[in-house]
């Protein structure tokens, strides 16, 4: 049946300049992420880090904002998310700073882990302003699709933006990127982006608060731990831990008259099942996105900045889809949308499982194309069922849980594809019968380390050996990054088929 309320205003040009204004951080957030993968050996040699500080290096920001995001989000709707996004945008311009001018590893990783914490309040608020901000449920969806276009585009850019910087500064310019946008944040805040929060909210429960830590860090870890090296004591004990917090966390929640996770969102339609391909999606994408760099870098021998170039076609399409999905909305179900686009990305799937080490380029690219185009749709609109199904004082706090359930999938994403190509590359490289150190049969780039001191060859052999195994591993894990999606295709087409276009109730 057609809506017969009255249609809520709809947003002018200073609702879309303050969009803007929200887009910039969010892209910087997710750059943030990846930037720093290109300057770790220069900043692992400036700075004399340990392998261990590296590791604690590129892993603290991604560790700190996926175990304050729920807290982050429940704080934004108690104290205002202006308020705590403009707080957050100063914290995180200081410690731009501090990390670009930090004079040893110790103050490297502190740094980074202050940009986590800041990182984690602006994530929720911003995507909660977005609600504030466009009350009609169309230009709501559109302006969602901005918001998922810039997180996609910052992390997809950011090995570009890292070469090029590389090539002219030196790394500690990857940090002052966040510095004049976040001056703009600040300048441009109060006057273009509403106030909003839960007047009748209580004081956040610091109980939960750290609860909800101890849950995220240790699984986060024990992820990526997993991904590095296999299933072991100390990956179990993280898992043990964390699904100990996560029991207490659950059981504190029911019982607080103000929880920090109000547990009834759950039973609002379409909510669970949203998180749940957004998971998912997350997984898939995150795995086969690393498959891609490393294939066209350690394969293929092509620089980080023709790697990134590589990726710009997907860039593209994803930048289509985020502005086409919420248009599509209007007339069909998200359902149709999502399940659409789910098939589309498996088809951009099979591209990559028959690619070749000497093979042509085009499989890979236009099952990219596929793969980013056919994920926009659950980007877009399964993070706006997210936030529409929750009360309007709640936007925050199920905006937290949108990002939440994306950083577990990407760290799910890194634990399962990484052990699938693992396990597919030690097995094919099992069989070499030339000369290689054992860690030559571990991983590619300890191979191709090992060819470059053997003869002529030796070398070639285990070149060759260790590039057709690879690329066997990235057929396999394009296979199970399929067979995941299919998993979200069945969520989709189970949970969401009753959810109504937009603008539209049953």
């Amino acid at each position: 049946m057609a809506n017969t309320e009255a249609a809520p205003a709809r947003a002018g040009a200073r609702e879309w300049a303050g969009m803007a204004v929200l887009a910039l951080p969010v892209l910087l957030l997710s750059l943030d992420l990846t930037v720093l993968h290109l300057a770790a050996p220069a900043l692992g040699a400036d700075l004399g880090a340990s392998g261990t500080q590296l590791l604690w290096i590129l892993d603290v920001y991604g560790f700190m904002v996926a175990g304050l995001l729920v807290t982050m989000g429940n704080l934004g709707d108690r104290i205002g998310r202006r308020r705590l996004l403009l707080i957050g945008a100063g914290a995180f311009g200081v410690a731009s700073v501090a990390a670009a001018y930090a004079p040893t590893a110790a103050a490297l990783i502190a740094a980074r882990a202050l940009l986590g914490v800041a990182g984690a309040t602006l994530m929720p608020s911003t995507l909660g302003l977005v609600r504030a901000l466009f009350r009609d449920p169309r230009q709501r969806a559109l302006a969602i699709g901005v918001w998922s276009l810039a997180f996609t585009l910052g992390g997809a850019i950011g090995p570009i933006v890292g070469g090029v910087l590389l090539a002219h500064f030196w790394w500690g310019a990857a940090f002052l990127l966040g510095v004049p946008v976040m001056l703009l944040l600040l300048a441009a805040g109060p006057f273009l982006l509403p106030e909003e929060r839960d007047a009748s909210a209580g004081r956040i429960d610091l109980l939960s608060a750290l609860q909800a830590l101890g849950t995220m860090l240790p699984v986060v870890y024990a992820l990526k731990e997993f991904a590095k090296d296999g299933f072991t004591a100390a990956t179990a004990a993280a898992l043990a831990v964390g699904a100990v917090f996560a029991v207490l966390f659950l059981r504190r929640q029911r019982r607080l008259e103000d929880p920090l996770v109000d547990l009834t969102l759950f039973r609002a339609p379409g909510f669970a099942a949203a998180l749940g391909a957004l998971l998912l999606s997350m997984t898939a994408l995150g795995g086969v996105l690393m498959l891609f760099v490393q294939y066209l870098q350690m394969v293929r021998g092509h620089t980080a900045l023709e790697t990134g170039l590589l990726l710009l076609p997907g860039v593209a399409a994803s930048v289509a889809g985020s502005l086409l999905a919420p248009l599509l909305a209007r007339r069909a179900r998200p359902a149709v949308l999502i399940g659409a686009g789910i098939v589309m990305a498996v088809a951009g799937l099979l591209l990559f499982a028959v690619v070749e080490p000497e093979g042509g380029l085009w499989p890979l690219v236009a099952g990219t194309v596929l793969m980013f185009l056919g994920l926009t749709p659950i980007a877009v609109l399964g993070t706006g069922l997210v936030v529409d199904s929750a009360p309007k004082k709640r936007a925050s706090s199920a905006s937290s849980l949108s990002e939440t359930a994306s950083e577990l999938g990407t760290a799910l994403s890194i634990a399962l594809i990484g052990s699938v190509i693992t396990a597919v590359y030690t097995t094919r490289m099992a069989a070499f019968a030339g000369a290689a150190p054992g860690g030559a049969r571990d991983n590619l780039a300890a191979a191709l380390d090992a060819a470059a001191s053997l003869p002529s060859r030796d070398s070639a052999a285990l070149l060759d050996a260790g590039r057709a195994a690879f690329t066997d591993a990235l057929n396999t894990g394009a296979l199970a990054a399929a067979a995941v999606l299919l998993a979200a295709l069945a969520i989709t087409t189970a949970a969401l088929r009753r959810v109504p276009p937009l603008g539209e109730s049953d």
